[in-house]
Parts: structure tokens; sequence; C-alpha cells
């Protein structure tokens, strides 16, 4: 197996589960040595209180083919990230892949206005997904333009096209996320003159560990969520998005995505990666087609 990515440094900040999982798993699939971060571990759970950990990532990173090292850091914590990139470059000299991935929402307040919005919620949540992105970025960004050819991934929910004309959950998630796609094209700006690339991807309607949860159902009959809410049938693993992330590591030609807005689905069809069951879903697609104009679910042409 092509292991593209063989020799290079990628650190998932955020990797305990979900799109960061996947993104850490199709890393090592492709060679990569990962740094996987995250608060829970197995002897220390974080405020999500759920049973996904840091080694479990590192240990399927390892089984895919790359080498997995797990780091409890807590991205708020600025000298923990410091320590962090310290020893990357201590161990590794060098860092190739920055992938900020970290959020840690425990609570979504659907369509709650500013005031309506529980203000220690609203702003944790948003500590949690911008800050602790700028912190990162802060620390790690020096060591990955030590050489040219770094890549910053910043994960998102929703595109720039899609989250600029809707609303999306409630004040704090909308600026959330806002602000991470933003971050994507604030930082291709600094790093195209260090022959480095940015940008923000965003996976579809995500096969989370907590929304297989949620829906009472696991990643071999997920389908059976369909029965509840129909749309599901176009959802994705959170490889899927990982996949996307490692063919953009893997692209010489990169910096053509430099400040861009990104989707899996929209990646899939340039760089040919399939999700695990062998489909391409183009989930931002088919939302405005298909579930946002009241559409009856129906994937076709869009798997």
């Amino acid at each position: 197996m092509s292991k593209p990515l063989e020799g290079k440094v990628a650190l998932v900040a955020g990797g305990t589960r979900a799109a960061g999982r996947g993104t850490a798993i199709a890393l090592g699939e492709a060679g990569a040595t990962v740094y996987v971060t995250g608060r829970t571990t197995r002897t220390q759970q974080s405020e999500m209180q759920r049973p996904e950990t840091i080694e479990q990532t590192a240990e399927l990173v390892d089984q895919a083919g790359g080498h997995g090292i797990a780091v409890q850091v807590d991205h708020l914590e600025q000298d923990q990230v410091r320590d962090l990139v310290a020893r990357i470059e201590r161990e590794q000299g060098a860092l190739h892949l920055l992938v900020n991935d970290i959020f840690g929402l425990t609570t979504m307040e659907w369509d709650k206005t500013v005031w309506e919005s529980s203000l220690d919620i609203g702003l944790r949540t948003f500590r949690l997904a911008v800050e602790t992105h700028a912190i990162t970025s802060h620390f790690a960004l020096p060591l990955l333009i030590k050489q040219p050819g770094g890549l910053v991934i910043e994960m998102t929910d929703g595109t720039d096209e899609y989250n600029a004309t809707n609303y999306r959950v409630s004040f704090f998630y909308d600026l959330a996320k806002a602000a991470v796609n933003r971050m994507g094209f604030s930082l291709a700006h600094e790093l195209a003159p260090h022959g480095a690339t940015a940008l923000s991807l965003t996976p579809g309607w995500l096969r989370s560990e907590a929304m297989l949860d949620e829906f009472g159902v696991t990643e071999q009959n997920w389908r059976d969520a369909t029965e509840r809410i129909p749309h599901f049938a176009i959802s994705e693993s959170p490889l899927y998005v990982g996949r996307a992330v490692a063919a953009l590591a893997a692209d010489p030609d990169v910096a053509r995505w430099n400040g861009q807005s990104l989707s899996s689905g929209q990646l899939a069809q340039v760089y040919g990666f399939t999700d695990v069951d062998g489909s391409q879903p183009d989930a931002w697609r088919y939302i405005v087609e298909v579930q946002d104009p009241g559409k009856p679910a129906d994937t076709t042409g869009y798997r």
C-alpha cells in the first residue's frame, strides 16, 4: 500500500474522537507520524464525559500503518501547548502538518439568540472553538515554517459560502464556525511568504461517536437511523474527511487551495478518495439542492 506521507510529521490538535480521530487514522494510512492531542486519557476524562481517549486514537493510527503518539494537552493552557511543540521539535525536528480540530462542545443550544443563550455555555464554546486554535497556531507555526511546504488545516462546520447565508444553530455556534473559516483565510495570508499553505475544511453530516449514540446506531448499521431522519442518508464517517486531509497533505500542488474553504465531498471529486463503504458523499451540495429546499431524501447522484 502506498505511504505518501511516510517521514512526515503531523499534529492533530483535538484528535480524541470524531473528525480529529478520523483524520489521525487517515494520516496513519498514508504512513505519517501523528501526534494526537486532547484532554481525555485512559485515566482522566474531560468535560465531554465521553469514553474515547487519545491513547485509543494513537493505537488506531498504528494499526492503520502510521505512528501515533498520544499527548494529553488542554489547548487553552499556553504552557501545555508550548511544551507540546517543543517536544515535537525535540523528537522529530520538524512539523509538516497542523490540523486544528479542537472544539469540545458539550451542549448544543439550538436556535438560541444571544440573549436566550447561556453565557457560560456560549463563551466556553467560543473559547474552545476559537481561542484554542489561535493558541495552537501561535506556538506551532514557527516550527512548521522552518522548511517550505507546510500545511495548516482549520477544521470547521460548513463552507464559507454556505455559512455566509445560513444561520448555524445559535449565535455562539454560528460565530465560532465563521471565525474558524476566517482563520484559514488569515493564516493563508501569513504563511504564503514562507512557502506554506492554510485552508479551512469541513466534513459533511458527520457520523461521529456522539451522533451514532444519539441515533442509537453503530457505524455498521447507521442506515437504520434514516428511518428517523431520512436525510441522514448523506452522512459520512469521520475517516472520509480524514482522507481529504491526507490527500491535501500529499499533494505537491496543495498551494492552489491556499486560503480557500473546502469540503470533504468536494475534494473527493478531485482526489478520488472514498468513504469506508466506497462511496463519495457530497453532503454540502446535497444540503443545498435537496435538504434545504425540503425535497424528499434521495442521495442519487450525491454519494
